[in-house]
């Protein structure tokens, strides 16, 4: 891949997720990169294949390793929208694989750590879904059930390591999980993308995040 199109798309998602898609013109994107409005032609059809390649990069890193005949095209997405649904379901299953056994081979600093890395390597796709849910309500009706599907396996989570004595007895459990989830999505996505003050995340970020989550509630 050439390093333009690693920078028109770069400027794009931030662009994305920062203002969002409806709000964003190839012209914005343009002026961020430091090229002509013509120069992303020769890369990209338009807009909607910039965004459908950033998502496309979400969902499989290895697609960004491609040589690419251009513009790019919409040919390349084909299928796109069923393929991230499946993308959720799959981390769905994988994520309640543990349940199985109610959580014995499981602990909350290991649950902790997965639920960080599945926030960190889908970040872009799921911001992009809820800053512009109102352009795209049918990825945003499924990602709003997968949501609620991932809540309610975290809960699930909590409520065994309670049973078991790994995890100390806990008022209100559902609101309890969704502030450890937000506490995660914040400092895995949210911090290098759509925050006040965007970075890139810390070293160490995620045992910062472990440590303070298992001191709060580990038994």
């Amino acid at each position: 891949m050439s390093d333009r199109i690693k920078s028109i798309t770069d400027a794009a998602t931030y662009l994305f997720l920062q203002q969002g898609y409806s709000k964003t013109q190839i012209s914005h994107i343009a002026k961020a990169v430091g090229v002509s409005v013509g120069t992303i032609y020769l890369d990209f059809a338009g807009k909607k294949e910039i965004m459908h390649f950033v998502l496309k990069c979400t969902i499989d890193p290895a697609f960004i390793n491609q040589n690419f005949e251009r513009p790019i095209t919409d040919d390349l997405f084909v299928g796109l929208e069923n393929d991230i649904i499946a993308v959720f379901e799959k981390i769905g299953s994988d994520f309640a694989k543990h349940l199985v056994n109610k959580a014995a081979d499981y602990d909350l600093e290991t649950l902790v750590s997965d639920v960080f890395d599945i926030l960190a390597q889908y970040a872009v796709g799921c911001l992009f879904i809820e800053k512009n849910q109102f352009d795209f309500k049918f990825l945003a009706e499924h990602y709003r059930a997968y949501r609620k599907k991932f809540l309610e396996t975290m809960t699930q989570y909590l409520t065994a390591f309670v049973e078991s004595g790994k995890v100390r007895p806990l008022e209100q459990l559902e609101l309890t999980t969704t502030l450890i989830i937000e506490i995660l999505s914040w400092w895995a996505m949210d911090i290098r993308y759509t925050s006040f003050e965007t970075q890139d995340i810390p070293p160490n970020s995620q045992k910062i995040c472990i440590d303070n989550i298992i001191s709060a509630y580990k038994s």
